[in-house]
């Protein structure tokens, strides 16, 4: 007797919680030779309003944290991943059709990456801030500080630009709410899974499955999203009017652009979304 397999329906990642979509709306998931694989949630508005929601609740601890502490929750991340490795070489396989060697390299990418970025969460703000020479009887300091809530339209990488595209987001104390890679979605849920079974607070990172042409406009003129990401948008017409919905609430935005998800990464991603802090103070006071 025969049996049939048991397909799963992945959800959303919203405030540390596996939430259908309030729509009740799922989209079929296709493996790299166009069989069934799964069904995934398709995000909607709310869902993507509930997101921000969570991710400015949990702003105020994850940034309040020592960076020391980021950085160990970070690396926390990494140890979990490594651990699932597997399941995450057999999901790319199945996915993406690659090889199983290359599988190997994204998994072992990913997870380098999150220890690249979790060595810099204490680091950071001596590269960037420091003390300021001024004319007169004053200390002049600037000092790093997150922007906020962060919007991400995450690559077409399902793991390795998803950890490319978060990881420098949170290091420095920001969180975010992220649009997975639209074809290719299920591996960034089993990551959350990973997250939501490591020692990352509920909330901080966020994940929407679904349209990106559909829930990235809402996020982009959120009024209580402080920064856009958009390295996964890929139509030109669509980043224009993310950009235009973004300047009207003074965000921050990153273009999108081709990036070698395999290349060493930099630190622009981590001051990307930094503002700058200056304090003046007299001497002898």
């Amino acid at each position: 007797m025969s049996r049939l397999d048991v397909k799963k329906t992945y959800k959303l990642y919203i405030d540390g919680a596996f939430p259908r979509s309030e729509s009740g709306r799922t989209y079929v998931v296709n493996d790299a030779k166009g069989a069934f694989l799964a069904n995934a949630s398709q995000a909607s508005r709310k869902d993507a309003r509930d997101a921000v929601r969570a991710a400015r609740t949990a702003f105020g601890g994850w940034s309040s944290r020592t960076a020391y502490n980021r950085g160990q929750v970070i690396y926390r991340v990494a140890e979990v991943l490594e651990s699932r490795r597997d399941q995450f070489e057999a999901e790319l396989r199945s996915t993406e059709g690659i090889t199983a060697a290359k599988a190997r390299t994204y998994v072992d990418a990913a997870v380098d990456r999150l220890v690249w970025y979790a060595g810099w969460a204490d680091k950071i703000a001596q590269v960037t801030g420091g003390a300021n020479p001024v004319a007169g009887p004053y200390f002049n300091h600037s000092a790093p500080e997150p922007s906020g809530v962060i919007a991400v339209v995450a690559p077409a990488g399902p793991l390795l630009g998803l950890v490319s595209v978060v990881a420098p987001v949170i290091t420095t104390g920001n969180t975010c709410v992220v649009i997975a890679s639209e074809p290719h979605p299920l591996t960034a849920i089993t990551l959350a899974e990973v997250m939501a079974t490591s020692d990352l607070p509920g909330g901080v990172v966020n994940v929407l499955t679904g349209s990106v042409a559909e829930i990235a406009p809402w996020l982009a003129s959120h009024a209580d999203v402080n920064g856009l990401d958009l390295t996964g948008v890929a139509d030109r017409e669509l980043a224009r009017t993310l950009e235009e919905s973004a300047a009207e609430n003074l965000k921050r935005v990153r273009r999108p652009g081709v990036e070698d998800l395999l290349a060493a990464p930099a630190l622009d991603r981590i001051t990307k979304f930094l503002e700058t802090k200056t304090v003046w103070h007299p001497m002898g006071i």
